[in-house]
């Protein structure tokens, strides 16, 4: 997911999406522990997703 995409949901949105991606990183991690991705980088994919997303959720936090 870009940048763009992520600053233009609201806030409510991205929290529930912070929610979303976070139960969909934790099921990939627990799939890849008991048979091996195909893709794993897919996992590193979805922890930086996150990490956008949880600094766009900070900055406006901060910029209220």
């Amino acid at each position: 997911m870009k940048i763009k995409e992520i600053k233009e949901l609201e806030t409510k949105d991205l929290a529930e999406r912070i929610k979303e991606e976070v139960a969909k990183y934790n099921q990939m991690k627990l799939n890849h522990a008991i048979t091996p991705l195909e893709n794993p980088s897919l996992i590193k994919a979805a922890r930086r997703d996150i990490a956008r997303m949880k600094t766009v959720l900070r900055e406006r936090e901060l910029n209220k």
